[in-house]
């Protein structure tokens, strides 16, 4: 897969990256490891909104072989239970699929987040109040997101995940959300 970045990239998570690597601090942060992106190119973008809070990151979140802490720590920070405010460490696999999704859909266009990191007091409530809420849900562990995309389908969206042949993908056309995930490679839905 050749990952093509999009042309728009925020100016704070260009410069972010600049300092990261400038500092030194990039010795320190892990090595992107899945296939997916392997030979990927020189950046990695990430670009997303939240839809509870309104809040956007469109960052380059990857340089050169390593993660940007600081602009990892954003997308915990965009991605949190915002019902309760709580962040979790969102894993980097998880967001390297989103943006090899957001590569493979050749958009410029934000990923909207529906539900990211859900902490146990939210996943029981949903788990109560919805179907399909999975009582251990990867979810919890920070290794999960909900997105869709104004101008892609629910198809589209799920077809370009499952190309990657990494993590679960569900697909749930009623809610017009996709579900991706770094665990097993599974998918279901419609």
């Amino acid at each position: 897969m050749t990952f093509k970045p999009t042309a728009s990239f925020s100016r704070r998570g260009f410069l972010q990256a600049g300092v990261t690597l400038a500092c030194g601090l990039a010795a320190s942060a892990s090595v992107a490891s899945p296939s997916i992106l392997r030979g990927a190119g020189d950046i990695r973008l990430i670009n997303l909104v939240n839809r509870r809070t309104d809040e956007r990151l469109n960052a380059i979140y990857w340089v050169e072989g390593t993660y940007v802490p600081e602009v990892l720590a954003e997308v915990d920070h965009i991605m949190r239970d915002w019902r309760l405010d709580l962040k979790k460490r969102i894993a980097p696999d998880v967001v390297d699929i989103i943006s090899a999704v957001h590569a493979r859909l050749d958009s410029s266009e934000p990923f909207v987040v529906y539900s990211g990191y859900r902490s146990p007091q939210t996943n029981r409530m949903l788990r109560a109040k919805y179907r399909g809420v999975a009582r251990d849900s990867y979810h919890m562990k920070g290794m999960a997101a909900d997105l869709h995309m104004e101008n892609r389908s629910v198809r589209q969206i799920a077809g370009a995940a499952l190309s990657l042949g990494a993590g679960g993908v569900g697909k749930y056309s009623r809610s017009n959300f996709v579900h991706v995930d770094c665990g097993p490679v599974r998918d279901w839905g419609r």
